[in-house]
């Protein structure tokens, strides 16, 4: 039943999403942290990047960002990002960047909302021993708004993982990508949906799960 399968590399195209996941979770974690610092940061000129670069870039569609990655990056300012002349690893690079910079602004508003539950006399007292704003946020905000945002940081960690797909429009060889080509060669249209649903739901249910566990563990008890 399963025979069309032969030929094509599932696990490879469902090994790209899983590091097109990876790498763009570890890289809208650290933008995301920023942009939130800045959020919250004392200086108006931070505060006022941060909160334009979110609510521009949240309103962006992906696709629109994807392919600018590819048409303006690469194509007009011959931006490889390393990758010399292998176009895979140019696009898969260039993808990781535009989701890093899509996502960021989702982590940092869960961030945000991470920080406005920790109290303030907590932050109040840091500042009279003498801790500076990034101390502050660092030692003391910080842990507890990430203990705080679990949840909402687990979806849009999954939010991620379906928004891998997109890449497929600039010939990154994911899943996607590969079922476009499967759905072409082969007749069996529904058998291929549920192989890639099923693939999906692999990769993103555990996500949920274990993020869920995690977050009971570490909630901050108030």
């Amino acid at each position: 039943m399963f025979d069309f399968l032969d030929g094509y590399d599932l696990l490879g195209a469902f090994w790209v999403t899983v590091k097109l996941t990876v790498f763009s979770a570890l890289g809208s974690l650290i933008w995301g942290t920023l942009l939130a610092g800045m959020r919250v940061s004392p200086v108006p000129l931070m505060r006022g990047f941060a909160t334009v670069y979110v609510n521009v870039v949240r309103n962006i569609p992906l696709t629109v960002i994807i392919v600018f990655a590819s048409l303006g990056l690469f194509q007009t300012l011959q931006v490889t990002l390393g990758g010399g002349g292998d176009f895979k690893v140019i696009n898969f690079r260039l993808a990781v960047l535009a989701f890093t910079v899509y996502t960021a602004s989702f982590v940092c508003e869960a961030l945000r909302s991470g920080i406005n539950t920790v109290p303030v006399g907590q932050a109040e007292a840091a500042r009279a021993l003498g801790l500076s704003f990034s101390q502050v946020l660092r030692l003391i905000v910080l842990p507890q708004a990430f203990r705080s945002v679990v949840n909402p940081l687990s979806n849009v960690l999954i939010a991620l993982t379906k928004n891998t797909t997109v890449a497929a429009a600039i010939g990154v060889a994911e899943a996607s990508y590969l079922m476009k080509e499967m759905v072409e060669n082969e007749a069996q249209l529904l058998l291929i949906a549920g192989v890639f649903v099923l693939g999906f739901i692999i990769l993103t249910l555990p996500t949920g799960l274990i993020l869920g566990w995690v977050a009971k563990k570490v909630a901050v008890k108030r």
